[in-house]
Formats: C-alpha cells, structure tokens, sequence
C-alpha cells in the first residue's frame, strides 16, 4: 500500500474542522431562508418542516451505518465520497422546481454529510491521542463550529436578499471542491482493522423508527392527532427503536456497543448532547421563524436579528476551555444545560411582551450555554470509547445531536402549529365566525412564513380584520415552544449533572476494548 508523507495533525484537525464547518454552515444558513422558500414554492408549513426534516433525517439515521463506513473502509475515502454526494444534491436543491424535489435532493445531501460528519470527527479523535491536546483540538473545533453558526444567519440572510435563495446550495460546489483537495492531502487514510462487517438490519430498523416517529409528528397536525394513522407511526417507530436494540444485542460487534450503556456517565452525556441539540441548536432553525413572521423581519435582518445567540456562542467555548482545568464535567454540563433552559424561558417572556431588545438578550442567554456546551458534549461522549472505536463513537454522539434536531422540529412544530391554530379559532369564533373554516389553512401559511398566501384564502375586506389576529396567535403559539423548550433544558441539567458526576473505572473502559 502507498504510504503519504506524514501531514501536520494541525492542518489534518483545519481541514476535518472545514468540513464540519461546512455541514453546520448548510444547516443553519437555510434556516433564514424557510419563509422565502415557502413563498417562492407555493409551500405551508408541512412542506417547509419537511425541508430541514428530510436533510436531518437522512442524515440522523445514517450517523452510525456512516459511523462504521468509516471505521472499516478508511476515514480520508469516505470523506472524499460524502463531499461528492454532498456536492451533487447541493446542485439538486438549487435547481428544485417545487417542494417535494427539494425535499429528496435534501434527504440525499443528508446521506452525504452523515458520511463526512462521522468521518471527520473520526479522524480528529485518531490524530489526537494525549488527553490535554485532544481536549485543546475539540475546543478548537467547537470554535469552527461556532464560526460557522455565527456566520450562517447573517450569510443567509444576503444570499437570500441579494442573490436568491438557490444560490445557498449552489454556493457548496466550489467550497467543497477546495475541501477535496483539502482533505487529499491533509487527511491521512486510517481505519479500525477490527472493524465489523455492516449492520443492515439494525441500520433499517433505525432509520424506519426515525422516520415513522418523524412522519407521525409532521403529518399530525394536517391529518389530526387522533387519526388511526398518527397513533400507527408513532406506534411503529417506538417499535421498531425495539427491534434496533434487539438486533444490536445479537450482534458480536455492534455498531452501539450496549455495554457502554451500563456507564451512567455515559449516559449522562449522550442526554446531555440530547437535551443540548433537541433545546439549544435546534433555535438556529427556529427562531428566524419568530424573527420574519412574529416582529416582521426580512431575511436580512432576521439573519443579523440572531447575531446576538450567535456571538455568544462563538465566545463560550473558549470560555469553557478554561473550566474545564477547574470545574468537573457534570457541573459544567449542567451549567451550560441550565443556562440555555434559562434563555428560552426568558425568550418566551421577551416573545409575548413584544420587541427586538428583550428577545436578543435573551436569545443571548441560550446561546452562551449553547457554546459551553457545543465541544464539551462531543468531548465526553468520546471520553468514553476506546480509541480503535472512534468512528462508532463519532457516528453515536452525532446521531443523538441530529436525531434530537429531527425530534424537536417535529414536537415544536407540532406544538407551534396546533397551538397558532387554536388561539387563531378562538380569536375567529369571537371576531369573525365565518372564516372558521378556513383556520387550518391560514394557520398552516402564517407558521410557514407565508402571510400573503395565509391572507388571499380571504376576500379583501376581511384581511385588515384577520392578519393581527394571524400574527397574534402565531406569537401565542411560538411563545409556548420556548417555555416547553426552557423547562426540558432545566430537567435535562438536573438529571445530566446527576449522571455525569459517576466516574467510568478504567478497567470498564479497557474491557470494553478488550470485548469489542
């Protein structure tokens, strides 16, 4: 086999760091652009969940498949096959004549950043293997990610005023063409010579559970929450989570090594990177949201209307570096977990007393805990696997981040729909009975971000009546997202910072290498 000359561990961490920069960048960055998307293709609020749902769903349920992809075949080729995929789904996205194109070309660019994510992370973990220059490379990675946050919004934001909303995928094709390059020749080739032959059935049976659990929790508020349909998917993607642990505990070599959830530290951590991406991350997508529709910002603005959580997220991690030397893990898990719950109970305040003020230095709130938490939750999560499993450990912990962000746009989209819904009804039943009928439909526009299209399903004269009582529920219903959002960060710090103060015994962690 040809061997490279050794490359810097520095300029293999810049480049692995680009490439999930460039992941985190696509992410967020179409955030801003979801009501101009839903305006532009016709689309209401179950299209536009499904726009981030199909890429966050993809690219969920394949982490730990792509987990042990890299693992077995080499991190530096997956890399090189997941920018390729990414690539080209990009160049889908930009062209896509109406929603449901989008929403496939989106599920594909999902399959290739599951792809580059795990193995990236990979990579770093199998560069950097003294314990204070590991924890010095994730800081430094946590930072890139907080970079790319920070830049995503405002970004965003221009793109889609200057250039239109097609030119944010189409904008990946020469990045990730660099990245290649890149990643050629930063990116040494290593692998887990042990690795298992590929998990099928268990990557199915996770995959499925997502998607049933997903689908019955867009669908529901079109469909009704007491329809046999929604109760059968939900049903069947508790099941099939079921069958994915029973088929892991068959298998010699899992890609979930259940042993490692006998570890209440471990445990702890993978909550804690739950509680953080399902109510901290998830706000990149949600907020924008409030920011458009509730204080009627553009996209430009609302781009530079989050600047505020962003900057705040930038600054934490380095903040959190310093911690680290004083406080343990668990106070610093619950600190950032009970600083973000904090921040969007006082977002929920700030979005019913109206104005941008109180809204930024609240958003503020939830992004400093975001930054103290961002590097710190991949950091103990990989504490805990020795290091030949490095892939499976990457492709579990960013399978929780991103299953987390696919779960809280269903259950918050949930709520945020029905609720805007229901205050939009009962405002209608007091001032304006005989457009009842219409409710869903205006509910399902205005959430969308499509107020317009909400208000052409009326005759004229009712509009100037009906739209402050649209935008008054659509506030009524996000203000109610973000206290349920606060008060799930608080449980989540209470029970993270329990968990997470019992040690993992070395022996446990040499028996698992050993059994594995």
């Amino acid at each position: 086999m040809h061997v490279k000359p050794k490359v810097s561990p520095r300029l293999t961490l810049l480049t692995a760091s680009g490439v999930c920069s460039l992941i985190v960048l696509d992410t967020n960055i179409v955030a801003v652009t979801l009501p101009t998307i839903a305006r532009d293709l016709g689309a209401n609020f179950a299209d536009i969940e499904w726009v981030v749902s199909a890429y966050m769903l993809a690219f969920a349920a394949l982490l730990l498949p792509a987990g042990s992809i890299a693992d077995r075949f080499g991190r530096q080729k997956t890399l090189l096959c997941g920018l390729a995929v990414f690539i080209l789904a990009s160049i889908g996205c930009g062209a896509a004549p109406n929603a449901l194109f989008l929403d496939i070309a989106r599920a594909i660019k999902g399959v290739g950043a599951a792809l580059l994510l795990t193995s990236a992370l990979a990579s770093i973990g199998h560069t950097f293997h003294d314990e204070v220059e590991r924890a010095k490379a994730w800081a430094f990675w946590g930072a890139c990610m907080g970079v790319a946050m920070t830049a995503a919004p405002t970004v965003g934001g221009l793109i889609t005023e200057y250039m239109g909303w097609r030119w944010i995928f189409y904008l990946n094709l020469p990045v990730g063409l660099f990245l290649m390059v890149m990643v050629w020749r930063a990116v040494p080739e290593s692998r887990d010579t042990q690795s298992a032959r590929l998990d099928p059935w268990g990557s199915l049976a996770f995959s499925a559970s997502l998607l049933c659990l997903i689908w019955g929790l867009i669908e529901a508020n079109r469909i009704g929450w007491s329809n046999p349909l929604t109760y059968a998917r939900l049903i069947g993607g508790a099941l099939l989570l079921g069958s994915f642990v029973v088929i892991e505990r068959m298998q010699r070599r899992p890609m979930v090594d259940l042993q490692l959830f006998k570890h209440p530290r471990f445990i702890g951590a993978l909550l804690g990177m739950f509680a953080y991406a399902g109510c901290a991350q998830v706000m990149m997508t949600l907020l924008p949201f409030y920011l458009q529709n509730g204080l009627g910002f553009s996209a430009i603005a609302s781009g530079l209307g989050m600047l505020p959580f962003a900057m705040t997220m930038l600054i934490c991690p380095r903040i959190g570096v310093r911690l680290a030397s004083r406080f343990a893990p668990a106070t610093l898990m619950a600190a950032g977990l009970t600083l973000v719950g904090s921040g969007n109970l006082l977002s929920a305040w700030a979005v019913s007393s109206g104005g941008y003020l109180p809204f930024a230095l609240a958003i503020a709130v939830t992004g400093a805990g975001a930054g103290l938490l961002n590097g710190d939750t991949q950091k103990n999560i990989m504490a805990c696997v020795p290091r030949e499993r490095t892939g499976m450990a990457s492709g579990m912990s960013t399978t929780m981040r991103f299953s987390a962000i696919v779960l809280a746009i269903g259950v918050f989209g949930a709520l945020l729909s029905s609720h805007t819904e229901l205050l939009l009804r009962t405002s209608l039943s007091d001032q304006g009975a005989q457009w009842l009928g219409q409710t869903q439909s205006i509910a399902s526009r205005v959430v969308a971000g499509d107020m317009s299209a909400a208000m052409s399903l009326l005759p004229e004269a009712a509009r100037p009546m009906v739209e402050p009582l649209a935008r008054q529920a659509f506030v009524g219903g996000f203000s109610l997202l973000l206290w349920v959002a606060g008060l799930l960060a608080l449980l989540g710090a209470l029970v993270v910072g329990t968990l997470m103060r019992n040690p993992i015994p070395a022996p446990s962690i040499a028996a698992l290498g050993a059994k594995a």
